[in-house]
């Protein structure tokens, strides 16, 4: 299909993982926030449609009301599944409703709170700064794999309890599993699917030694918790990994490569933060609403219910755009201006109600040491070439990211 086939009368295809190939269709959810709020969208890609929300306020409204509008009805992911692939997805957190949500989330919690995260602190800063050693004299390097993916790759595991070597097949499983649209990942769905089964028998096989011999990890953690008094089930178990693995992975990577490129193209933005380093904590939250890496979740209503005049019907898919959202003058003073002081900033990022992200306080973390080492030591970083982007409609991916700067 041709890049005209796959517009819309309000501009991009929302539906196409094309389409975000180009960076996010801003000019696309700025007609339809204005426009059409919510707007039945043809979708070319998998069948059928979906209802596009694109203002902050409805998808904060959608994402509170979980008793109307489901995760695990159909997902939480954007595509249609049959009944017997939702199965399997209904064991990730992700796709779950309150109450069974509220009970596993519990699990994991522990393992996430501020005061462990603030204990690894030093431990985070150790590790971004070997990655800028990696890379100080060398003058030019690939920012994605050999910066932006490397920290949280290197934390989520080491939290795991998985070996430090072993830590790139993570990353191609992870790459594999959420680029199943993008050629350079996976050429089908099957290579997906196959990703995951490679990841789950790496888990249990990682499972079997800490039932022998538990650790201070998040594995062990997982192995010995108990929901109402029951363990976890191998399927429960598996899941959790490869949430963990991939939440802990890919978005934070994202963001970070998409934050550099931000101050990249926006240089006086970096002058700002270079000459005032307290600006750093407002700057990462913008980094978060200008970069939005999650950029879109699905929810089913579980009945007919009415919005802007529409009547969204039960089981019909809607799509949450939180890229749209990020954006929304509504809410946001001059919003398509990149502001490292912006304050105040609501931004949906991290999402919001019962599926706010688990690892929020752990992403911010990484993100803030990951910034202060690379402005202390690389501060005029720049592109060396073109930025190539993941084609997904799901992450606002960018796979490779060629920059140069002086040698340390």
């Amino acid at each position: 299909m041709n890049d005209v086939a796959r517009e819309t009368i309000f501009g991009a295809d929302l539906s196409h993982p094309d389409t975000f190939v180009r960076g996010i269709p801003h000019e696309t959810f700025r007609r339809l926030r204005r426009e059409a709020p919510v707007f039945w969208h043809p979708d070319s890609f998998h069948g059928g449609g979906f209802w596009a929300v694109t203002r902050h306020a409805d998808v904060w409204r959608i994402s509170l009301d979980q008793k109307t509008f489901s995760s695990e009805r159909g997902s939480a992911l954007l595509p249609p599944f049959p009944e017997e692939k939702l199965v399997p997805q209904r064991e990730i957190m992700l796709n779950m409703d309150p109450p069974r949500h509220t009970k596993y989330r519990r699990l994991v919690n522990l393992g996430f709170s501020p005061k462990v995260l603030n204990l690894a602190e030093q431990q985070i800063r150790t590790r971004a700064r070997s990655i800028v050693d990696a890379i100080a004299r060398r003058g030019r390097c690939d920012f994605v794999t050999d910066v932006a993916a490397e920290l949280p790759l290197q934390v989520i595991v080491e939290m795991l309890g998985v070996p430090h070597e072993d830590r790139h097949q993570f990353f191609e499983w992870s790459n594999t599993m959420v680029g199943a649209d993008d050629p350079e990942y996976a050429t089908s769905r099957e290579l997906g699917e196959l990703a995951m089964m490679q990841l789950f028998s790496y888990a249990n096989e990682l499972a079997v030694e800490r039932r022998r011999c538990p650790r201070e990890d998040l594995t062990s953690l997982l192995l010995q918790a108990e929901v109402d008094g029951e363990r976890l089930t191998e399927s429960q178990y598996d899941s959790f990994v490869m949430l963990l693995a991939v939440a802990g992975n890919e978005t934070t990577r994202n963001l970070i490569a998409g934050g550099m490129l931000a101050l990249v193209e926006h240089p006086e933005e970096r002058a700002r933060l270079l000459a005032d380093r307290s600006l750093l904590p407002t700057a990462v939250e913008e980094m978060l609403r200008w970069v939005s890496p999650v950029m879109a979740f699905k929810r089913t209503p579980q009945r007919n219910v009415e919005l802007h005049g529409h009547t969204l019907r039960e089981g019909d898919r809607v799509i949450i755009w939180y890229a749209a959202a990020n954006r929304d003058d509504d809410v946001f003073v001059d919003p398509d201006r990149f502001d490292v002081g912006r304050s105040p900033n609501e931004h949906l990022g991290f999402g919001i109600g019962a599926h706010f992200c688990l690892g929020a306080h752990l992403a911010r973390l990484e993100i803030r040491i990951m910034f202060e080492e690379l402005l202390a030591r690389l501060p005029d970083i720049e592109l060396d070439g073109p930025v190539e982007r993941l084609r997904s409609g799901f992450l606002n991916g960018i796979k490779h990211m060629p920059v140069r700067f002086t040698p340390e």
